[in-house]
């Protein structure tokens, strides 16, 4: 392309998160250039910047930072992700550096990136050869997530491809951007420093350890042996983290070096972070750049590239962006720590004019290559490959026509043993580290009572199971349910949460009234009789409500039950105040935030009002149900359930992810409730299409439920499934068939043809 070319935008928006200035490091420089060069070359396109902020509350951010990611607040990041998911961005655009990001090796960026559906490119600018095993995790989690990747090296391509087995279509190599600028004598610009008639030779950036200044400074004596008036510039203040560490010590021991070397008045430390065009300045006053890195795994070297753009001869070891920089002849190469060999280059240099010259014109050439508006160009080209891709386990929409599956034991079972129903799974192998919890074992009981075709045997022996898993939870000394239970059967607390204390009374009440066999009804209310009364000093809504199903099931099978009527009169009025307290114009609910198990709250008090006669229950159930199902609905119609990034937010909208089984499930049983007390077919296709959220009809068009074995992933994630099979998304989608097969005899739902699901 012609230089100064019309490149038409192929983006309009982006998220662009990396360090800052005037945060004071490399890659704040690199990102910040990255940034103008990109607005200077496509003024159209909106970028908004996230800044990695290191001490949050110190850096005065320029106004083109839309905002700041506290480095090792995980929360920060998640909150980061919903604002961008919801800013309009079409890409994020990552610089990623294994030490600006929090977490273990930096996780906590893939926590961010996995909670949005945009696609990424990410510009590398480390890239190890021998990545520890929580570097090799977060590259690799890196590397799935983007769509592109971006490195400034060839040798990094070659890196990723041995090391990480990164597909090399993947991998795009643009060289780091460099300004634009005459090519100009030194002498016009030594004056400004006080460098005239000296030979300057240069070094610049932070000072730390790991830049090889020593290697120069040793170098010195037999420089200066030669050329007297020679001075080395160590540009640059001290790294940050260095100082914070050690203060300027470091500093400290070069200078006494000088001292001991008999070159203190030849080399001059110059200790200030310097804006680019004062940089610049300097790179022009300078005879001979040197880059003595000691080690070769530098990828990228931005000072090498200015100094390239610049013009400059440069003497370097050969790390990996000098061996390719500075290849065919556009600079000088010698081993690591040869202090030797730089002498005798910087004397070969020093003693030729005309040698100086050829290098400075050749490199000069090479950074007409690198300059940031070709960068800009180039980067854009990759952005308008990528838009609209979407993370690679996402798939893209279809439309379908579904069919409920029915209800299926073996997951559940494949879960199970002799003690109950454990927790969690990785991926369908159930984990026994986690133990076994009383929420399952209670909604895993319920099922017993609901679930067919199931022989007599299997029936008696699985509900007698769950049952003893309750009877074995409650603690009579503490008058409370425990909840978690290790796999040695021991106990983990003497009393669960108020939530889970409310699932056991639902569980007894709806055994009270469904179980197959009297001797599980009876058990069952001897139980709940005992129990039932602790609901009384339930404070949270949802324990509440799980209580108040229970009530209603319990006077289902025993009229005038009167615990149960108490505590469908008492939790009923107080989920009318805690609506009145909470509602506004625009928010329909009985909290301030939305959580988990949302729908069970118009469930419970369309089921006490059917049960009581309390036509304000049922209207506050219906007015309260028909709220949160529209939140619950996406733009394209959808289910979407309520993710649990949403829970705690205030008065906000639901965010996308991450959707779990259990609010499906939540939903499908209250458009029931709604159903039962209305007749209204309204419900039941609610019921349906909640249902449906399981089969594919999602926002990923990604099926949770598998056919073959009744099992159930654990969620929806903007990089799509969550693979794990854990007991509560096994049991949601088990009693969500039950729920939709009864109310599909009842309702008379026609659907298509069954897509068989994975």
């Amino acid at each position: 392309m012609t230089r100064g070319a019309a490149l038409p935008a192929q983006i309009e928006h982006l998220a662009l998160i990396g360090n800052f200035l005037p945060r004071k490091c490399g890659l704040a420089t690199f990102t910040t250039h990255t940034f103008n060069a990109f607005k200077a070359r496509f003024p159209d396109t909106q970028v908004d910047v996230y800044a990695m902020d290191d001490r949050p509350g110190s850096y005065d951010y320029p106004a083109e930072v839309t905002g700041t990611i506290p480095q090792h607040e995980r929360a920060a990041y998640l909150d980061a992700a919903r604002t961008i998911e919801a800013s309009g961005a079409q890409a994020i655009w990552v610089q990623h550096e294994y030490g600006i990001y929090g977490g273990a090796a930096g996780e906590h960026l893939i926590a961010l990136l996995d909670r949005t559906t945009l696609p990424v490119i990410a510009t590398l600018h480390t890239i190890l050869e021998n990545p520890s095993a929580d570097e090799r995790r977060v590259m690799e989690a890196l590397l799935r997530r983007a769509s592109r990747v971006i490195v400034m090296a060839q040798k990094g391509r070659q890196i990723l491809r041995r090391v990480h087995g990164v597909d090399d279509r993947k991998v795009v190599m643009i060289p780091h951007g460099v300004p634009d600028r005459a090519l100009a004598q030194t002498e016009a610009f030594k004056p400004r420093f006080g460098w005239q008639g000296r030979d300057v030779v240069l070094t610049f950036g932070l000072l730390a350890p790991s830049k090889g200044i020593e290697t120069v400074i040793r170098a010195m004596p037999a420089v200066v042996e030669r050329h007297p008036n020679a001075l080395y510039v160590v540009l640059g203040a001290s790294h940050p983290n260095l100082v914070a560490h050690e203060g300027e010590a470091y500093r400290e021991r070069l200078q006494a070096l000088t001292a001991e070397l008999g070159v203190a008045d030849n080399v001059q430390f110059i200790d200030g972070f310097v804006e680019q065009d004062e940089l610049l300045d300097y790179l022009q006053a300078a005879d001979i750049y040197a880059t003595p890195y000691p080690g070769a795994a530098q990828i990228t070297s931005g000072t090498l590239s200015y100094a390239v753009a610049m013009g400059k001869p440069v003497i370097s070891t050969p790390y990996v962006h000098a061996t390719e920089i500075l290849a065919d002849g556009h600079g000088v190469l010698v081993d690591f720590g040869d202090s030797d060999a730089f002498a005798r280059h910087i004397n070969g240099l020093l003693n030729s004019d005309e040698r100086r010259g050829q290098l400075a014109a050749k490199a000069y050439a090479r950074g007409r290559t690198m300059l940031w508006e070709r960068t800009a160009e180039a980067a854009m080209a990759q952005f308008g490959a990528i838009r609209g891709a979407r993370p690679r386990s996402i798939a893209p929409d279809r439309p379908q026509a579904l069919e409920p599956l029915q209800p299926d034991f073996r997951a559940v079972e494949r879960m199970s043993d002799a003690t109950g129903m454990l927790q969690h799974s990785i991926y369908a192998v159930p984990d026994r580290r986690h133990g076994y919890c009383i929420d399952d074992n209670a909604r895993a009981l319920i099922l017993m009572h609901r679930i067919d075709p199931l022989s007599d045997d299997e029936r008696d022996k699985w509900t007698s199971i769950y049952a003893a898993f309750v009877q074995f939870a409650w603690n009579p000394d503490e008058r409370r349910f425990r909840n978690f239970m290790r796999f040695d059967r021991s106990w983990c607390e003497d009393v669960g949460s108020e939530d889970s204390n409310g699932r056991a009374l639902w569980a007894l009440g709806v055994t009270a009234s469904e179980a197959r066999e009297r001797k599980y009804r009876d058990w069952a209310r001897v139980l709940f009789d005992e129990t039932a009364a602790i609901s009384f000093e339930f404070g949270s809504p949802r324990a509440m409500g799980f209580a108040m199903l229970g009530a209603a099931a319990m006077l289902e099978a025993h009229p005038g039950h009167a615990v149960s009527l108490q505590i469908l009169e008492r939790f009923g009025d107080e989920l009318l105040s805690l609506l009145e307290e909470a509602r506004r114009p625009e928010w329909e609910w009985f909290e301030i935030v939305l959580a988990y198990d949302n729908a069970r709250l118009p469930e419970a008090l369309l089921r006490a009002g059917r049960a009581l006669g309390r036509r304000d229950f049922i209207e506050c159930g219906l007015k309260t149900l028909d709220w949160i199902v529209a939140q619950q609905t996406s733009p394209e119609g959808k289910f979407r359930a309520v993710g649990s990034e949403s829970f705690g937010r205030e008065y906000a909208a639901p965010m996308q992810f991450d959707q779990q089984p259990l609010e499906a499930q939540a939903t499908v049983d209250a458009c029931v409730a709604a159903y039962d007390v209305t007749a209204d077919e309204r419900w039941a296709l609610e019921a349906e299409r909640a249902y449906r959220w399981y089969l594919g009809q999602n926002d990923l068009s990604l099926p949770l439920a598998s056919a073959q074995d009744g099992g159930c992933f654990d969620g929806l994630t903007p990089a799509g499934l969550n693979r794990n099979q854990g007991a509560e998304s096994i049991l949601a989608l088990q009693l969500a068939n039950c729920a939709i097969s009864a109310l599909s005899k009842r309702a008379q739902i026609v659907a298509g043809p069954k897509q068989a699901v994975a």
